[in-house]
C-alpha cells in the first residue's frame, strides 16, 4: 500500500491520508490460513513475497501448455454491497475464471485475485477473500497470491470491485475443443440460477417490480430477494475434467454473456450448428419471474442469460451416456439437450417459455 508521507516534524502521514498499512497488514495475517487450504502440489512459498511461484512439473506435468484467464463478477457486486451478503461473491469471482479455463481442457492450477475499495474493512474483506479461497478450494486451485488496493476518493463509502486472474495446464495436443463433428450429442449441466451475467438487466427488472432486496423472494419458497439473485455461480471443473478424462469430449462451452444463443457456437467448425431442443429441461422459476416481469421475448431470455444451463458439452455419440454417468456421479444434474448439425449458430426446437 505504499510508504508513510511526511511532511515536516508533525507533517502529514499516509493513514491521514485515508491509506491504512496497518490494516492490510491484519488483512493479510486473517487469510493465511484461508489460502493455506488451498495449496495444492505445485505451490511453493507462501502470501507475503513479491511474486508467487508455481513448480509445473512437481503438479505432475512433462510437456505443459499454460492457458490463462481474467474475470470479474459485473453488477451483481452492487447486490452484495447494498445487501452486506459478501460471503459468497468470491465463489463467483474464480468461477467466472475457472470454468472458462475448464472450457480450454486445462487444469486450473493457481488463482490471483485484484481487491480494490476506498476504506478498507478488516472483516468485510477477508468474508470476501475466505468466499474466494473456498471457490478455489473447490476447484482444486491454489490461490497464492492477490492484491488489496486500498484508495480513497477513487470508490463511495462501502463500495469495492474485485477482479480475478486464474493459470491452468494441459499437456500438449489435449486443448479443447478439437473434433466436434456432426451427431455429437450436448449434454448441459444445470446452473445455480443467474450466476454472474445479466445483472444490470436484473436490477432494472428489480426496479420496476418495486421489490426491495429485503424483500421476500417471488420466485422462491423461502429467503429474501437478495439472497436468491446472490446464489454463487456453480464450479464445473472437477465434474468436467473427469468427463474429459473419461473420453469422448470434443468441447465445452461455459455459458456466460450471451446466454445459450452466443456462446455454444464458440466451439464450433465452420458449417455446424447446435441443434438445441427447448423442451428437454425445464426453465427456473427464477428465469421464468424475470421474462414475466420484463415481458421479455423467448430469443431475448436465451440470449441474455443462461435458462437453467451454465455448461455445454458436446460428446461422440457413442459415449455420452458413459460421460452423462460420470458427470452425475460428481453431482451435477445432466441434460440431453441435443446434438450437433450440419448449419451455422444455434437451432432451436420447442419452446423454453
Amino acid at each position: 500500500m505504499g510508504a508513510r508521507m511526511t511532511k515536516g516534524h508533525n507533517g502529514l502521514t499516509y493513514a491521514e491520508a485515508g491509506v491504512d498499512i496497518d490494516a492490510g497488514n491484519a488483512l493479510v495475517e486473517r487469510i493465511k490460513p484461508a489460502a493455506r487450504a488451498t495449496r495444492r502440489p505445485g505451490v511453493l512459498g507462501g502470501l507475503g513475497g513479491f511474486g508467487a511461484l508455481f513448480d509445473l512439473k512437481s503438479a505432475g506435468y512433462s510437456d505443459p501448455i499454460l492457458v490463462a484467464a481474467t474475470d470479474g463478477v459485473g453488477t451483481k457486486l452492487r447486490i452484495a454491497i447494498d445487501t452486506g451478503l459478501v460471503d459468497t461473491i468470491g465463489i463467483d469471482l474464480v468461477a467466472m475464471c475457472v470454468n472458462d479455463l475448464v472450457c480450454q481442457g486445462a487444469e486450473p492450477l493457481f488463482f490471483l485475485d485484484y481487491f480494490a475499495t476506498g476504506k478498507l474493512n478488516v472483516d468485510e474483506a477477508t468474508r470476501i477473500i475466505n468466499g474466494i479461497a473456498a471457490g478455489c478450494a473447490a476447484s482444486g486451485c491454489a490461490l497464492i497470491g492477490g492484491e488489496t488496493a486500498e484508495m480513497p476518493g477513487m470508490y463511495h463509502k462501502g463500495d469495492f470491485d474485485l477482479a480475478g486472474f486464474a493459470v491452468g495446464a494441459m499437456e500438449r495436443g489435449e486443448d479443447l475443443p478439437r473434433d466436434v463433428a456432426e451427431g455429437d450429442i450436448l449434454l448441459g449441466l444445470a446452473s445455480n440460477g443467474v450466476h454472474s451475467n445479466g445483472y444490470s438487466f436484473v436490477r432494472k427488472v428489480v426496479e420496476m417490480s418495486g421489490l426491495e432486496w429485503s424483500s421476500p423472494s417471488p420466485f422462491s419458497e423461502s429467503g429474501t430477494l437478495g439472497e436468491a439473485l446472490l446464489a454463487p455461480t456453480r464450479l464445473y471443473v472437477k465434474p468436467a475434467l473427469a468427463a474429459i478424462r473419461a473420453g469422448g469430449v470434443h468441447g465445452l462451452a461455459h455459458i456466460t454473456g450471451g446466454g445459450i444463443t452466443e456462446n455454444p457456437p464458440r466451439i464450433l467448425p465452420e458449417g455446424l450448428a447446435c441443434e438445441i431442443d427447448l423442451g428437454a429441461w425445464e426453465l427456473p422459476p427464477v428465469f421464468r419471474w424475470l421474462a414475466t416481469t420484463a415481458n421479455m421475448s423467448e430469443s431475448e431470455l436465451l440470449k441474455t442469460f443462461n435458462c437453467g444451463i451454465g455448461m455445454m458439452l458436446a460428446v461422440a455419440p457413442d459415449q455420452a451416456q458413459a460421460v452423462a454417468d460420470v458427470l452425475a456421479a460428481e453431482g451435477e444434474m445432466v441434460v440431453d439437450m441435443g446434438q450437433i448439425i450440419a448449419g451455422q449458430g444455434v437451432v432451436y426446437r420447442g419452446k423454453l417459455l
